[in-house]
């Protein structure tokens, strides 16, 4: 098909990217320690670490793990928030040669149980904080190798003790656990800096990160990441940076760029941009653990010039709508890139307003590493699109026989370049599912494209609810709703939330008479993640279904449309 989307490139955008000057994410980030060895990589809660630090620490944990007898391309979870320790966790593992497996700390028991049987991870990384949900399953993985990690541990000797003292007791976040055979991070790294680092055999089309995403057949699928897929998404993000880099309205470029890291590093999202990227651009990025604290946040970004903002529709509205938000250096803010979900146009203009920085919303998926589109980064206004096509990438809108539609109809938004994943992680059928026979993978998303080549997504193809950027598939949480006692049969919707973007909506149709909303949110607590949780529990006598069984979820959305 006709590129058409190339003569619409903001000016100095190449239209590809050679992602073959680097063999591997090691190389990549090893060219990086060395080339900006003295600046400050990371920040987290007033400590920051360099290049250097990074390097070396990395070095001996990466030494550590590979003392314990794990082998090239062996699975290694990490299962942290925002916190020091997951730079250099993400680092040692990939330099070690193994996988990195990232995992959601608000995993349940159930979820976690299955990520690591799934991937076949050997080790984890963990912080105290979620230790108990893996003591509770840890027996039934293959996990043999456990490290214990601390709020504290990086924050030096003083200061790291008194944020322990406080989480542990203070504010209650760290539940009692038993986990006898784990090494605490410390012990780790120290041990490893009397090992030499064997260097790593990972090659340019080997796995580096499983990436998991939810299923519709009820349970998460690891979208299996190459180097090369992310090299190249990481040097798709750095070309499409340039315009708004070298803004001609916004002065010289800062020698280094200021990255706000709100975003959790377990998802693709913050792990390509705010941790590869920066590492690429010789950049900083300021860690949030938990950016749910508004004010917290805010006190946490003082002090720094603010340069890259990249973060999700909820979080720039909390944000912008906080008095304390006018207190923050955001006059040199060169980008703000909105992505994970739909960036509302009142949000985005109120940013505009606060910052003279838009934001520029684009588009992805786990399996695209992450980013496919983007509006141009030097866009003076919110254009309530998806954007282009990044470098070296195709975006093709095809109906259900996976022919191409004239432009301005919608259809599925189909993705070929260098990012698309090599298929889902031991799941042959279901990668089968989602690349077409002329190699472009299938979103699931309805969108339309202009004449320019800008996308608009107006629909989904799947029934997936997207709450704060995170996907949530209605097979899952019907899965678990079913199984509660009392429950004869559900059916999940997304519906429309002010602060979410959508909200999980289940329809329980009672086995039990007298089983009590409050039962089926207790049920809920236990065996799914917050974000999975339904807001809404509405009780029918049935369900609206097709003449072979099989439940309506659009007829219920339908008729909650109406409803509301």
């Amino acid at each position: 098909m006709e590129k058409i989307w190339l003569q619409h490139y903001p000016k100095g955008v190449p239209a590809t990217i050679d992602n073959s000057q680097y063999a591997s994410i090691v190389q990549l980030i090893e060219e990086s320690f060395q080339k900006y060895a003295s600046r400050p990589a990371f920040t987290c809660m007033g400590k920051a670490i360099s290049y250097a630090e990074v390097d070396a620490l990395s070095r001996a944990f990466g030494a550590y793990l590979q003392s314990l007898g794990l082998q090239q391309g062996d699975r290694v979870a990490i299962m942290m928030p925002n916190v020091l320790q997951y730079p250099v966790a993400v680092a040692a593992v990939l330099r070690a040669g193994f996988v990195a497996v990232n995992v959601n700390p608000l995993y349940t028991p159930r979820e976690l149980e299955h990520q690591l049987k799934d991937s076949g991870s050997k080790a984890i990384i963990i912080l105290e904080n979620f230790a108990a949900t893996l003591q509770q399953v840890v027996e039934k993985t293959p996990v043999k190798h456990i490290v214990l990690a601390t709020m504290g541990d990086m924050l030096g000797f003083l200061k790291g003790a008194i944020v322990n003292y406080v989480v542990r007791n203070k504010k209650k976040l760290v539940p009692p656990f038993s986990l006898p055979n784990a090494v605490k991070w410390n012990d780790a790294v120290a041990k490893g800096k009397g090992i030499a680092l064997s260097p790593s055999k990972a090659k340019f089309d080997d796995p580096a990160v499983l990436q998991y995403t939810g299923g519709t057949t009820g349970v998460s699928k690891g979208a299996t990441l190459l180097h090369r897929n992310i090299i190249s998404n990481v040097l798709q993000s750095e070309a499409w940076m340039q315009p708004a880099v070298n803004h001609p309205k916004k002065g010289p470029p800062p020698e280094q760029m200021n990255t706000v890291c709100a975003l959790p590093l377990y998802h693709i999202f913050a792990f390509t941009i705010c941790y590869l990227l920066v590492l690429r651009t010789g950049g900083q990025s300021i860690l949030i653990p938990n950016p749910r604290d508004i004010p917290g946040t805010i006190k946490a970004l003082k002090g720094f010039e603010l340069h890259f903002f990249p973060a999700v529709n909820t979080l720039y509205n909390a944000l912008v709508n906080d008095p304390g938000f006018a207190e923050l250096s955001v006059k040199n803010l060169r980008v703000s890139n909105g992505g994970g979900m739909a960036v509302q146009k009142a949000v985005a203009d109120k940013w505009l307003a606060a910052t003279g920085c838009p934001i520029v919303e684009g588009y992805g998926l786990s399996e695209t590493s992450p980013s496919a589109t983007c509006n141009p980064t030097d866009s003076d206004a919110y254009s309530g699109t998806i954007g282009l096509p990044l470098p070296s990438t195709e975006i093709a809108i095809r109906d259900d026989d996976n022919n191409p539609v004239k432009l301005g109809e919608p259809g599925e938004i189909c993705i070929k370049g260098p990012q698309v994943m090599a298929g889902y992680w031991q799941r042959p059928d279901e990668t089968a599912k989602v690349f077409s026979a002329d190699g472009f993978f299938k979103s699931g998303d309805i969108g339309v494209m202009d004449a320019r080549g800008y996308v608009k997504i107006v629909d989904r193809k799947k029934d997936m609810v997207l709450v704060s950027g995170f996907n949530v598939y209605p097979n899952e949480v019907e899965d678990v709703v079913a199984s509660c006692p009392g429950v004869m049969e559900c059916a999940v919707i997304g519906v429309p939330d002010e602060k979410s973007g959508e909200a999980v909506k289940v329809f329980v149709v009672k086995k039990d008479p007298n089983l009590t909303e409050q039962q089926v949110r207790d049920y809920c607590e236990k065996n799914l993640a917050g974000y999975k949780k339904p807001k809404y529990i509405v009780f029918r006598a049935d369900l609206p279904k097709t003449p072979v069984g099989k439940i309506l979820r659009r007829e219920l959305r339908d008729m909650d449309k109406k409803a509301a």
